[in-house]
């Protein structure tokens, strides 16, 4: 039984070194952005693997690569390159409730916002703290006047009272800066310090057993409730304990 503050940190740090490794990437959504090297296509692909990670995680694995392939396995340049002829590629493409309608609107809004932006980081810098980041990133992505209404379940935001488990573990890949191979520490602009722990069921389980996390509700105010206690582990890099916590609950 973990006493004091001290322990539970020693507990979780050893937990994190233990499952914060390179097998990791083997069965994680996260191995689907580390097939490349360019930016643009990691942040790509990236978001397509953290937005499509619900239901096993193989068949997680298998719709992204999927995907990837769909797009020549180039998805920058597919995305900012193609003719109308060649979307017909992603016809049929449907991964539980995210289908075609959903996937045409996702490479439309990128092409504009890479028409204007080198980088998809842009995108998640207005306002503070994180929750006014991620209303304003929803509000974007769906600023464009063909959104279809569908496609909002797809995209969670604080301001519907979404725990955002998907976006916080985008912005952990892309923010989280270590040299353990599995986040890429890419953009710069967000401090490790303002993300947000994911929360999925075997990190709720973890967190409640360890004392963590006491909200019922699995919420916004959970993911942030959770991430406060966090913060008095290591207030520089609180989500690195995402690994300690997931790692250990999917065992």
């Amino acid at each position: 039984m973990v006493q004091t503050l001290s322990q539970l940190r020693a507990l979780l740090d050893e937990r994190v070194a233990r499952h914060n490794q390179p097998a990791f990437l083997t069965k994680d959504p996260v191995s689907i952005p580390h097939r490349f090297t360019r930016l643009q296509d990691i942040e790509i692909s990236g978001l397509f693997a953290a937005l499509l990670a619900w239901g096993q995680r193989p068949t997680i694995l298998k719709k992204t690569a999927e995907l990837m392939q769909r797009m020549d396995d180039a998805p920058y340049q597919f995305i900012t390159q193609h003719h109308d002829e060649d979307l017909k590629k992603l016809l049929g493409f449907c991964h539980r409730t995210f289908c075609d309608t959903d996937l045409l609107y996702f490479v439309h809004w990128l092409r504009w916002f890479y028409e204007s932006h080198t980088s998809l980081e842009d995108a998640f810098l207005h306002g503070t703290p994180m929750r006014e980041r991620l209303i304003n990133f929803h509000d974007l992505f769906f600023s464009l006047p063909d959104a279809p209404a569908r496609t909002r379940k797809h995209v969670a935001t604080p301001a519907r009272g979404s725990a955002c488990k998907r976006l916080n573990m985008y912005l952990r890949w892309l923010v989280r800066r270590d040299n353990s191979g599995v986040d890429f520490g890419l953009w710069r602009r967000i401090d490790p310090s303002e993300l947000i722990c994911p929360i999925d069921v075997h990190v709720e389980r973890q967190a409640r057993l360890l004392g963590l996390l006491r909200r019922e509700k699995v919420d916004w105010q959970a993911a942030e409730e959770l991430t406060a206690n966090l913060r008095l582990l290591d207030p520089n890099d609180p989500v690195k304990y995402d690994f300690a916590l997931f790692g250990e609950g999917v065992g």
